[in-house]
């Protein structure tokens, strides 16, 4: 049924067709802020403007011939609107039919002692100018069914409560005021407008749009502005943006001082986008000083001021910065201009028939609040033309269509006639208030739907204040319902090459930082890197988080990770270049080895050691080629033989050099006994040395890898503080380890203190010598060694044992192998036993040559 109804009132809206105005045109009366009617509504407007001299206010009202010349145009075409809206619900027949809707519109002025007047005679008895008392109001009769307005949260909450005593409907057009939707205080209260709380959740969103969270908010000293200041900074906390400054800005009271005062706390705080919550008058005089400063910012707009002629038109307003806006979302009224051209031509051709004005001297302000009126003429049909009022008419046309509707179902009316008529039937305005508080309908293309508290579900557009030359215009850029929505693009931004401007206390964190708050506000902080083993959860956090157990991080990370490992891989640098030296040093033993088996009969090998010089020279090939096992990815097998082969390689070389020092001693310190000894001590001796040392170095290895854990229990035992870590064998426990390569240490030092003063055979080879110098230069590498380890890293202590293994292996190799090689290859002619001889035979070395 509702939606016939909406079609039937289009199709009146419409009926004008190609620019001809609709026939019931001709029905408009002149008579400007009353009309009869079988049902009155109520209007209030603020047709006139209050001086800020009150000692020129009548007592009575505020209305008077001085006020004459200060008409609000916008309120004046406000009250134009309801005339034509009730001409125009009159016009259609099926929404009421065989009953007409009169109205009367009454001056408020904006002011709170002057709203009570009219409210009091819309509460007065029908025929009557006077408000009965009675214990029940239940069949009590009022002038008007219902009140249209008033445009202010102000006078709402005045004209709220005496209206809901009674249960008379009130649908304001302008009153904003979250407290008017608590239907305790006010019962009988509804509005076409959204509320300060929707507004504030649209301020709010729009600064999170622009990651501004660094604003100042200014209000008007008024309900309005104290409550939307109040609403809005509340929902900025909870949306993580810091008001760093509030103010409200007098009504009543010179608000010159105090504006001075916010503007020095906005520019002290450092703020690049001020939130004005205000009435447009608090608002202008707040610009004016914003011009003289010179300041420079991003201002939100509220509806309340959003789109004023008076404002936008200060001088210098171009030069504050950007203007960002809302305003009511709504439906242009296609026949109000048109409709009132014909009212104001109507008034002048009734102005031409008098001779003169006739108006009654006696007659009160309060039933003829504009004086003014009289002289209105076509040309001033402009004042329903600006924007402010073609985008807040609607806003009056809906509050009247929805009491229009609300009648409708009151009276039990269908397409031709209602049940009910005011003529013959009591009609009591509690009635009207229980339908329109369900009321639904769609009007012009827009769905008003109202929620439990008398607010409809309509949001805002977003504008943005175009400067031109000496004019502002409003260009769209968004809307907000529910959820905010801007082209960004359309914006021209005040800054150095249209930027979009910043507005916060601290530049943003950076991943992996988190914010140290300082001072009072959240948004002002430090930021602090997240150390190792600790990550930034989230980007709001204030303190990092420690790695679960088995975890760990890099410095500034976001988030843990289970630990890698790296090794010495075959295809590395490093790798590669111990392979290339391992062969070339393996090659060179190699062909020691095939040159000592040439000559393996002659004196020389014999005296070198013969077999136990092969078994030498095997062992410190098989030591240079166990540091593969230092390559490649570690297991428990490989773990369990990488250090004790290491060692022990080693113990037989050196085990066999300290064999053979043996004998030189024998033969250089005990030379009447060495003939008969030498033999056994060269063959059985030897050996027997050998195998012991080997037996010792064989038990302290076993004991290394008994005591030592595997590579698999050594990893689980680590204590996670790291992402990535060189993995290398376990050296558990250090004193078995130190024990392994201290004996082979003492093999060396042992050999190099039996010969170092062994006196040399005169024309003879030097044996000792060799033993000398190996032992020596086997021990020096590893004692140089040992300090320089310690302080290297997993990857480099490998690499380190490696170059070592490699050092000392040489060094045995050079000091005792090179010098007899040289001998075989350059000087064969000495390779006799008489050079030998002393070695060989064990005969006492002839008294020493100086060299």
């Amino acid at each position: 049924m509702t939606g016939q109804w909406m079609l039937l009132a289009l199709c009146c809206l419409l009926r004008s067709g190609h620019g001809e105005n609709p026939a019931w045109f001709q029905n408009i009366t002149t008579s400007l802020f009353k009309s009869q009617g079988d049902l009155l509504l109520g209007g209030l407007f603020p047709i006139n403007e209050l001086t800020s001299n009150l000692n020129l206010l009548r007592t009575d009202f505020c209305l008077s011939a001085f006020f004459a010349e200060r008409i609000n145009q916008y309120g004046l075409a406000l009250a134009l609107v309801m005339k034509f809206t009730v001409d125009e619900i009159n016009a259609i027949p099926e929404l009421l039919p065989e009953i007409t809707v009169g109205f009367e519109n009454y001056d408020c002025c904006n002011q709170p002692g002057v709203v009570i007047q009219p409210t009091l005679r819309f509460l007065s008895a029908a025929a009557s100018e006077d408000v009965e008392v009675k214990c029940n109001y239940t069949e009590y009769a009022t002038r008007v069914m219902a009140v249209i307005g008033p445009c202010s949260s102000e006078l709402a909450t005045i004209t709220g409560k005496l209206l809901g005593f009674f249960l008379m409907p009130q649908v304001s057009y302008g009153a904003t005021s979250e407290d008017l939707s608590d239907k305790i205080q006010y019962p009988s209260f509804m509005r076409t407008t959204p509320s300060d709380h929707w507004q504030a959740k649209a301020v709010v969103q729009l600064l999170q749009e622009f990651s501004w969270n660094w604003v100042a908010v200014v209000g008007s000293d008024d309900g309005y502005g104290k409550q939307g200041k109040q609403q809005l900074s509340s929902m900025a906390a909870d949306g993580n943006i810091c008001v760093a400054y509030e103010g409200l800005i007098p009504v009543y009271d010179n608000p010159v001082p105090v504006i001075l005062d916010i503007l020095d706390h906005i520019v002290e705080a450092n703020v690049g986008v001020v939130v004005v919550f205000a009435t447009y008058q608090v608002t202008t005089a707040f610009f004016r000083e914003v011009i003289m400063r010179n300041l420079t910012a991003v201002w939100v707009a509220t509806t309340s001021w959003a789109l004023y002629s008076d404002l936008n038109q200060l001088p210098g307003m171009g030069s504050v910065g950007t203007v960002l806006a809302f305003s009511d979302i709504t439906q242009p009224l296609s026949l109000l201009s048109p409709y009132v051209r014909e009212l104001f031509s109507r008034m002048q051709e009734e102005r031409l028939q008098q001779s003169q004005r006739q108006t009654d001297p006696n007659i009160s302000p309060l039933d003829n609040p504009c004086l003014g009126c009289w002289d209105l003429s076509p040309e001033n049909a402009s004042i329903v033309d600006t924007v402010l009022v073609q985008r807040t008419a609607f806003s009056v046309y809906a509050a009247i269509y929805t009491l229009a509707y609300a009648l409708h179902h009151t009276l039990g009316c269908n397409e031709t006639r209602c049940s009910r008529h005011p003529k013959r039937d009591k009609i009591y305005p509690w009635q009207l208030l229980e339908k329109l508080q369900n009321i639904s309908l769609n009007l012009n293309g827009t769905k008003l739907d109202f929620d439990q508290m008398g607010n409809p579900d309509i949001g805002y557009d977003i504008l943005v204040w175009v400067f031109g030359n000496h004019t502002i215009t409003f260009q769209n850029i968004g809307n907000f319902n529910q959820i905010i929505t801007i082209n960004k693009d359309l914006i021209k931004w005040h800054t150095a090459n249209f930027t979009v401007p910043t507005s916060t206390c601290s530049s943003e964190c950076q991943t992996g930082q988190v914010h140290i708050v300082k001072g009072f506000h959240s948004c002002c902080f430090d930021c602090i890197d997240c150390q190792e083993g600790t990550f930034q959860n989230n980007t709001d956090d204030i303190q990092c988080t420690v790695c679960p157990d088995g975890q760990w991080s890099t410095l500034r990370s976001t988030y843990c990770v289970l630990p890698t490992f790296t090794y010495l891989s075959w295809i590395s640098y490093e790798a590669i270049g111990l392979v290339l030296a391992g062969v070339l040093i393996l090659c060179c033993q190699a062909w020691v080895g095939v040159l000592f088996f040439r000559h393996r009969s002659t004196p020389l090998v014999r005296a070198a050691g013969g077999k136990l010089a092969g078994l030498c020279l095997a062992s410190l090939m098989g030591g240079c080629a166990s540091v593969v096992l230092f390559l490649g990815e570690p297991g428990n097998v490989v773990c369990s033989l990488q250090q004790p082969l290491n060692a022990f390689f080693p113990t037989v070389a050196l085990s066999a050099i300290l064999a053979v020092s043996l004998q030189i001693v024998c033969v250089i310190e005990f030379p009447e006994r060495a003939p008969a000894h030498l033999e056994n001590l060269r063959t059985s001796g030897s050996w027997m040395v050998v195998l012991a040392c080997c037996g010792i170095q064989a038990g302290l290895t076993g004991w290394f890898v008994q005591q030592g854990p595997s590579l698999t229990d050594y990893v689980a035992s680590l204590q996670v503080n790291f992402v990535t870590r060189f993995l290398r064998c376990p050296v558990e426990p250090v004193l078995n380890f130190g024990l392994m390569m201290a004996f082979n240490g003492l093999l060396a030092l042992v050999s190099f203190m039996c010969t170092f003063m062994a006196v040399k055979p005169a024309r003879q080879y030097n044996l000792s010598r060799d033993v000398t110098i190996s032992g020596l230069a086997y021990c020096v590498t590893w004692v140089l060694f040992i300090p320089i380890y310690a302080g290297l890293s997993d990857k480099n202590k490998s690499i380190g044992q490696v170059t070592v293994t490699f050092l000392s292996n040489m060094a045995l190799m050079g000091s005792y192998y090179l010098p007899k090689c040289h001998l075989l290859v350059k000087h064969p002619e000495l390779n006799t036993d008489d050079y030998f001889r002393t070695y060989l035979e064990g005969a006492p070395p002839i008294a020493p040559e100086g060299d």
